[in-house]
């Protein structure tokens, strides 16, 4: 049969007519199991909905322009998970709207560095990032320890995230600026609450190093600090290895 491509190659009308039915079976074998399966995420224990201050904190992740130059997608090449760290889940990224995956990687990928370096370490990162990291080309972000946070909205927000699919309960709607502030305060009452609501994992204490305020610089930390940390890859075993993303 592959003798006769000439044939296909001469006539356009019907080299058209092939790439069409060849497309066609591609595109039907591609999109017809998305009818049937209730879900093409794989579920992990672990995964959460962002707390109010680090839902905050992806907010101004994004406003800065962060996934311009950082990616959050570890993909599953042995160079890769050697340096980053299990390669990323789908299911960790269920509730970015939109995700962070990024699509260059100007500085290193973000989606294991939660806890990787201390709040002091990301405090004098963002305010001077040559003073960690003498080869870095980011620009300084000082700014956001000076800016207090403003979540007027945060209860729209959280609110909003539910429509998009984010399973938050109503308590954690009218309890989402309670929550925030309790997340940044190492000594609020309000964290036995809070960590009932998200779980044990979140971290509660002030992250900018000034527990006078809750600053942008809040928000930003608590955000990177809580990447890649829901899911315990010791234990974790996938059901499918083919639900990579």
């Amino acid at each position: 049969m592959w003798k006769h491509h000439a044939k296909l190659e001469r006539h356009s009308l019907l080299l058209v007519l092939g790439i069409l039915i060849v497309v066609s079976i591609g595109g039907l074998v591609e999109i017809t199991p998305l009818f049937y399966l209730e879900s093409t995420i794989e579920k992990v224990d672990g995964m959460r909905p962002y707390t109010p201050l680090e839902l905050e904190g992806r907010d101004i992740y994004i406003r800065e322009g962060c996934y311009l130059c950082h990616s959050q997608m570890i993909r599953p090449l042995r160079d890769e998970v050697e340096r980053y760290g299990h390669y990323s889940l789908a299911a960790e990224s269920m509730y970015d709207h939109p995700f962070q995956w990024g699509s260059k990687r100007t500085g290193p990928d973000l989606a294991r560095v939660g806890g990787k370096y201390s709040d002091a370490w990301h405090r004098d990162h963002l305010i001077d990032p040559r003073s960690v990291v003498p080869e870095s080309v980011m620009p300084p972000y000082a700014f956001l320890a000076k800016k207090d946070l403003d979540a007027r909205d945060i209860k729209a927000k959280v609110e909003t995230m539910t429509r998009l699919g984010v399973p938050y309960t109503q308590e954690m709607i009218d309890n989402a600026e309670a929550d925030l502030q309790a997340q940044a305060d190492p000594f609020s009452a309000g964290g036995t609450a809070l960590k009932k609501r998200y779980g044990d994992k979140v971290q509660q204490r002030d992250f900018d190093g000034d527990p006078d305020r809750v600053t942008e610089m809040d928000a930003l930390i608590a955000y990177l600090q809580m990447l890649g940390t829901l899911v315990d890859f010791k234990t974790y075993q996938a059901e499918n290895p083919e639900n990579l993303r």
